[in-house]
């Protein structure tokens, strides 16, 4: 019998035990991999250099994007290194290091999604006091709220999982460390105070999707009332890429947890997977930049900067 005392490995959810397979799952995560990061790394590196996008909107962009960054990071690279190399192996410490950092980006992702639904809602519903409620250190007092209660929370879930007993084997049925998977390799009764600690989770969730629900609301009932078509479309524009980033998040989470469990690992555990942990990541970037006028132009303009001499930099502002 195994238990949290004598374990020191385990062994996460192959693509698939075919060589070439193997090979093609990596290729494919290289790909997903470098497109996010490059992706992210752009918009947060044109964002910090750019001063007209310096503003409360773009610098929780910023955040959102690093917190992308960071939970795509967390699973891709020893997925595709366990397919180059054949094995399915992870370390204990390792596993906890996913648990911890995963947990962490995703509640913090969440916890922002809130904070930048707030951020429209006093943009478009009290402009007059959008500078003095949004103002630089009410913005820095928010973001850093969001990290600090995305650790906290990560740090109890990760306490909580990794001091159960396993006696379920070490067998993930997953191809990164994650929580309801490992629970199923607890002992009877050993697992209760970690379920508590995701009802209580879910909970703050539901109560976030509530929050954001209502403020779209008054922000939709105020957008129409707007007598001006072009503003009612600028008011559209400035809030459709949260709106669609939070939804794509939510639908692919909600889909991965409440679907019917089966006993068995499937190739359907593994493609739900990769939509939630993998897809909005290297779909955020696009949607963002997407018709945002803004980030494009500060793209066209840093790539004439990076691709042209300081005396050809004219050509490009003149464009």
């Amino acid at each position: 019998m195994s238990n949290q005392t004598t374990m020191t490995e385990f062994f996460l959810l192959g693509f698939s035990d075919v060589r070439e397979l193997q090979i093609l799952h990596f290729v494919g995560f290289l790909v997903i991999y470098l497109t996010s990061l490059v992706g992210n790394f752009l918009i947060v590196t044109v964002i910090a250099l750019d001063h007209r996008l310096h503003t409360p909107m773009y610098f929780f962009l910023m955040n959102l994007l690093i917190l992308d960054l960071g939970s795509i990071s967390v699973i891709i690279p020893k997925s595709m290194v366990n397919s180059l190399m054949n094995t399915r192996y992870i370390s204990y410490s390792g596993c906890v290091a996913q648990v911890f950092f995963f947990s962490f980006f995703i509640s913090a992702n969440f916890a922002l999604f809130t904070i930048m639904a707030y951020d429209r809602y006093v943009a478009i519903c009290q402009p007059l006091h959008y500078e003095m409620v949004m103002n630089r250190g009410a913005c820095v007092q928010m973001a850093a709220g969001d990290w600090i209660s995305g650790i906290l929370n990560s740090a109890l879930h990760t306490g909580n999982t990794f001091t159960i007993s396993f006696c379920g084997g070490n067998t993930v049925d997953q191809f990164f460390c994650e929580v309801p998977q490992l629970l199923k390799l607890a002992c009877s009764d050993s697992y209760l105070s970690e379920v508590g600690v995701i009802v209580f989770s879910v909970c703050l969730s539901l109560s976030c999707f509530v929050f954001i629900t209502m403020l779209y609301v008054q922000i939709f009932t105020t957008v129409l009332r707007i007598p001006c078509e072009q503003g009612r479309h600028k008011a559209f524009s400035t809030c459709l890429p949260h709106l669609t980033v939070v939804t794509l998040f939510l639908c692919t989470a909600t889909f991965a947890y409440m679907k019917p469990t089966s006993g068995s690992a499937s190739d359907l555990n593994l493609l739900v997977a990769v939509l939630y942990s993998v897809l909005p990541p290297m779909m955020n970037p696009i949607i963002y930049s997407l018709r945002n006028k803004e980030i494009n132009g500060a793209l066209s303009k840093w790539m004439c900067w990076r691709l042209f001499s300081k005396n050809k930099m004219s050509i490009c502002l003149l464009r």
